[in-house]
């Protein structure tokens, strides 16, 4: 018995064993605890979704991202009926290649760097929100949001008892959110986005008025330089072109192809955009319209020939940018202050060549010698060809200069108020068309006219009206305006009979 009694160093030794076997698990893991705590950096806990696609849930992540070229942020904050923020709310941020981050809301306004553009998706706990500031009924606990570079992607949450449920998010919506309003939920242009705001919903004051005269300006220009192009083709062939709305939303579309898809740059990509659009316009005339004219075509039937084209372009252009709303430009447009108006860089830049191309217009069809011919064919067609003008080529000149326009217009619009879908030539074709009627029809001085005062209309009526009936107040002055002077403001009275 004595033989087999182990001895006192054996003892120990099995007493050292066992207790380096049990202390083993607390020794590897306070390495990682100190790497965590000591360092301050986020820690990552790796997940797998439902799809088999790893991600990882970042807790404790940097919330001060500054935006620059390389450089995109998301924002996501809680708002009450008040406008105060509401702070330690948990916020998980999630988008592309597995991406995902989780922190808590403050009393300031919280962003984090995304690795890549594209849509995101803030979800905010609702067990996290105080007790007296509930979610609103019907309000969603999650927003997306589109990330760009140089931008921060706002996703704004608003609770309370009082607080409204937001409205749905139009997929196809045209409007980028307004920067100024805290209750964003896209990062969109930041400035002179369309509508900017409703500012019916705000306090009334002159500054305010001022910045809308600069957006209706704005708005005015661009919707001049594709109206000029319609009152040309009806002075010089009498066709009101239901088709010339797809004409301005297929500049759009190509510049979208061109400028974001294929990488071209803006001055190359608007230029092939132009380019191609103008010599659609050429093929129109010379497949369509000419062989219809020569055949004594009616103008009626012409009309209804237009609008089937109109509905094939609308298809046309869907084939080729999708049903969603794209934008041209990747980045967000950095904004410009000029004598107390504040818009997009890309805003004042469209604003500067509309002007241009109006006062380039105006030369060409008092200065030249086929601007003259243009003028004479409008007025009487027989009489300028029996002096030697030929009618058919000044119409065909026609169609390629309105066709160019429209496309310049539309690429400008998409620059300018940050999207272009493939629905844009019918949301705004009402508008051309009560511009030159405004003006007066067959006068390309007449559209600019019709169409400065048709933006003006629209953008100053958002101060009173909701944003969404704005267009209707354009057209009730389009009816007012046409009681008392029906040939238009600049139009010619003429004998009937």
């Amino acid at each position: 018995m004595t033989a087999d009694r182990p001895t006192r160093a054996t003892v120990l030794r099995r007493t050292a064993a066992a207790l380096a076997i049990a202390l083993a698990p607390l020794a590897v893991a306070t390495p990682l605890a100190t790497a965590a705590t000591g360092t301050g950096t986020s820690t990552g806990v790796a997940t797998t979704t439902a799809t088999g696609v790893p991600t990882t849930t970042t807790s404790d992540v940097a919330t001060d991202c500054k935006p620059d070229d390389t450089t995109a942020c998301v924002a996501a904050f809680v708002l009450t009926d008040e406008n105060e923020r509401i702070p330690d709310v948990a916020v998980t941020i999630t988008g592309p290649d597995g991406f995902s981050a989780a922190f808590t809301t403050s009393s300031e306004v919280q962003a984090v760097a995304v690795p890549t553009s594209g849509q995101y998706t803030a979800t905010i706990d609702p067990t996290t929100l105080p007790a007296d500031q509930p979610l609103p009924e019907g309000a969603p606990a999650e927003l997306e949001v589109t990330a760009q570079t140089g931008g921060v992607a706002r996703a704004a949450f608003r609770v309370g008892a009082d607080a409204a449920a937001p409205p749905a998010q139009s997929e196809t919506s045209s409007a980028p959110a307004d920067d100024g309003q805290e209750a964003a939920t896209d990062a969109g242009d930041g400035v002179g986005a369309a509508p900017e705001g409703d500012a019916s919903e705000r306090s009334f004051s002159w500054g305010q008025v001022w910045q809308q005269i600069g957006s209706g300006l704005r708005f005015g220009l661009l919707l001049a330089l594709a109206s000029i192009g319609l009152n040309l083709i009806f002075g010089t062939t009498g066709l009101s072109n239901f088709a010339h709305g797809e004409q301005f939303a297929l500049g759009g579309a190509l510049g979208y192809l061109t400028i974001n898809t294929m990488g071209m740059s803006i001055w190359l990509g608007g230029l092939l955009t132009i380019a191609v659009c103008a010599l659609t316009g050429l093929a129109q005339d010379a497949g369509i319209w000419r062989p219809l004219r020569r055949r004594g075509t009616p103008i009626m039937q012409m009309m209804i020939v237009s609008i089937g084209l109109s509905i094939a372009l609308q298809f046309f252009i869907q084939f080729l940018i999708g049903g969603g709303t794209e934008r041209i430009l990747t980045s967000n447009p950095r904004p410009w202050t000029l004598l107390g108006i504040t818009l997009s860089a890309a805003s004042w830049i469209s604003m500067g060549v509309a002007v241009v191309c109006m006062v380039a217009v105006a030369w060409f069809l008092t200065r030249t010698r086929i601007g003259r011919a243009t003028r004479a064919v409008s007025d009487n067609p027989a009489l300028a060809a029996a002096t030697g003008i030929d009618p058919d080529k000044i119409v065909r000149i026609v169609w390629v200069v309105a066709t160019g326009f429209a496309a310049l217009a539309g690429l400008m619009w998409g620059i300018s108020f940050g999207a272009v879908n493939w629905q844009l030539g019918v949301q705004l074709l009402l508008l051309m068309f009560a511009a030159v009627t405004l003006g007066g029809l067959g006068t390309a001085f007449g559209a600019l006219v019709g169409s400065i005062l048709i933006g003006l209309v629209v953008e100053l009526s958002n101060l009173f009206i909701q944003s969404d009936l704005r267009y209707a107040s354009a057209l009730v002055i389009l009816i007012l305006v046409l009681l008392f002077r029906p040939q238009g403001i600049l139009g010619r009275r003429e004998r009937i009979g």
